[in-house]
């Protein structure tokens, strides 16, 4: 059996003496596209902190490429191919479109295909090499979402983890990400996407998780999730 890149089994977590994780467990194959679905405070945002580091976990593990890294911080958890694109974009208001890809941007040694430079991210969102001189806070909302894309692509990343990418965004800029989201997968990137957008997803993602209460409740492919509409009711309300 293929050693999934991201595995989380039993992952436990809590703000002081509120415990808000329980028994989160999935794994992320290589290349594969995976959805983390729920309601809001079901434990999504939290589970992507103890995934990097951000917060420590208190049960469970996290291992990449069978190695545990729960425990190791941000930064070194990066260095093993992880990359966030945070809810809210988080851009550098105060530097420039170019100043903030090349902020963060690393070679990594483990990527695979043709890595990310400047360039690339420029072909692959074009508006941004338009804006390349205007600053982060000038951005239109999609501009920046692109923004937090190429940045996260910029450390040429083996995983891609996405929190709300689409959120508040008008129609035909949040169809733009998905495009580019499933470019990203037609070239073999993993990626996590949290999104309410199911209908979406559904055409997107390889398999789904669903959270309840800091607990994977239910796991299926998009087959299996359109068989059961029952379960997308029951646990995101749609």
């Amino acid at each position: 059996m293929t050693t999934p890149f991201l595995s989380v089994q039993g992952l436990q977590a809590a703000y002081g003496h509120a415990q808000v994780l329980f028994d989160i467990s999935f794994d992320v194959a290589p290349g594969q596209v995976v959805t983390l679905l729920g309601r809001n405070g079901m434990g999504r945002s939290t589970t992507v902190k103890c995934l990097f580091g951000m917060m420590a976990s208190k049960g469970g593990t996290i291992r990449v490429e069978g190695e545990r890294v729960d425990g190791q911080r941000s930064h070194r958890i990066a260095r093993r191919g992880l990359a966030l694109v945070p809810e809210g974009r988080q851009v550098f208001p105060n530097l420039t479109v170019e100043e903030n890809l090349v902020a963060t941007a690393r070679k990594n040694d483990h990527a695979q295909g043709q890595p990310w430079t400047l360039e690339r991210v420029y072909t692959f969102f074009p508006r941004l090499k338009e804006r390349r001189s205007n600053l982060g806070s000038q951005l239109s909302g999609g501009e920046q979402q692109m923004l937090a894309i190429g940045r996260a692509l910029m450390t040429n990343p083996r995983l891609l983890v996405l929190d709300e990418a689409t959120e508040g965004l008008a129609p035909l800029i949040r169809l733009e990400i998905w495009n580019a989201l499933a470019e990203l997968k037609r070239e073999g990137l993993s990626q996590i996407v949290i999104d309410k957008n199911v209908s979406h997803l559904l055409g997107f993602a390889d398999q789904h998780y669903v959270i309840e209460k800091g607990k994977t409740v239910w796991k299926g492919s998009s087959n299996e999730l359109r068989a059961q509409p029952d379960i997308v009711h029951q646990y995101l309300g749609v």
